[in-house]
């Protein structure tokens, strides 16, 4: 009974996609435009859920059909405002108890423009039932993409799940990294992929372990020679945001972080520059649900990109998005490269990209 009411997704499937017969297609050299957003199963800021404070001890188990509808309103608002090329959207509710069964996709697309003719979304965890005293019902949480332009096919590929006792594994997240794959007229096809990584109190090996299936990943979309943009919520601190945390704050992370291996290997946003910068707070992405902790102290949402981008702009909204989500939208515009730009050369294993 455990196993038929659980989720069970393979190490890498296909995932469904809807996508206009009339969407057009990149073109070689094009700006574009990218937004992330951890959107908190458009629960909004009213509240300290459960697993916001240790041992379960927050008050609040699910956010009102009000707010959810507000918060809706708020994302979409936010979207049009910047109008972005892509859409990654993380924490979207799909047959949750919590969020009333809606499938929150099906809801905020009518509120955004016709121009956003594809979409793809993979589930991360997903049950009939989770007999956790705070829950006790169904969920489905999942990592959407929505495009203005063509892809031909997603991809979601299985991250490590944490080692726990067998039952507790069953209910729980499954991460995953959701990828697709987008056409550009007379070019390689560009690759675009989201990931939420495991929550930070979990511990450093599974963290590892993601940062690891990660780089893996990327690592086989550079030898193959597309262009790649990676978006989400990491749930990590980068470099030098140990000392940024608010006091307390400490002790779900390490001082040395986890994706340290990642800030290495790649083109990132917010990069060593902003986060070691005189400013940090420009840059912070996450106002946790803590009443202990009056204001944003991290960054942990981030562009990882392939370096035969360009990377034209990037920043955190944070003017006026502090009361949508426990987390803030991270954009970034770049121009795609012409196909004359990459050229690449193997020796052995590896793969070197010359510009």
């Amino acid at each position: 009974l455990v196993w038929v009411i659980t989720f069970h997704p393979r190490d890498t499937q296909s995932m469904a996609v809807v996508c206009e017969d009339n969407t057009p297609i990149l073109q070689q050299g094009q700006s574009i435009k990218a937004l992330t957003y951890n959107v908190q199963y458009m629960a909004g800021k009213n509240y300290v859920f459960h697993y916001n404070l240790p041992n379960d001890a927050g008050p609040d188990e699910r956010p009102s059909a009000k707010d959810i509808t507000a918060t809706l309103a708020e994302v979409a608002r936010i979207i049009c405002d910047e109008d972005p090329d892509f859409i990654l959207l993380q924490e979207v509710d799909d047959g949750s108890k919590r969020t009333d069964n809606e499938d929150q996709l099906a809801r905020l697309l009518p509120l955004l423009p016709d121009e956003y003719k594809c979409h793809t979304s993979a589930f991360y965890w997903k049950a009939d039932f989770v007999p956790h005293p705070r829950i006790m019902g169904a969920i489905g949480h999942k990592l959407s993409i929505i495009s203005k332009y063509q892809f031909d096919d997603a991809t979601r590929y299985q991250l490590p799940i944490n080692d726990t006792d067998l039952l507790t594994k069953q209910f729980s997240p499954k991460r995953a990294i959701l990828q697709v794959r987008l056409p550009v007229e007379d070019g390689a096809d560009f690759l675009l992929l989201s990931t939420h990584l495991e929550v930070a109190n979990r511990g450093p090996e599974i963290k590892q372990q993601e940062i690891a299936k990660l780089d893996e990943v990327l690592r086989v979309i550079d030898q193959e020679g597309n262009p790649w943009l990676l978006g989400g919520d990491f749930n990590l601190l980068p470099p030098g945001g140990y000392d940024l945390l608010w006091d307390g704050q400490h002790v779900n992370f390490r001082e040395v972080s986890e994706i340290e291996p990642l800030y290495n290997n790649y083109d990132v946003f917010p990069g060593p520059m902003e986060v070691a910068g005189d400013n940090p707070e420009n840059w912070f992405t996450m106002f946790i649900n803590d009443p202990s902790v009056p204001e944003l102290d991290r960054t942990v949402d981030f562009f990882f990109y392939s370096d035969v981008l360009t990377l034209n702009n990037a920043y955190v909204r944070n003017e006026d998005t502090l009361a949508i989500s426990d987390h803030l939208p991270v954009i970034a515009e770049f121009m795609l490269p012409y196909p004359h730009q990459i050229v690449i050369t193997r020796i052995g294993t590896f793969t070197a990209l010359f510009i």
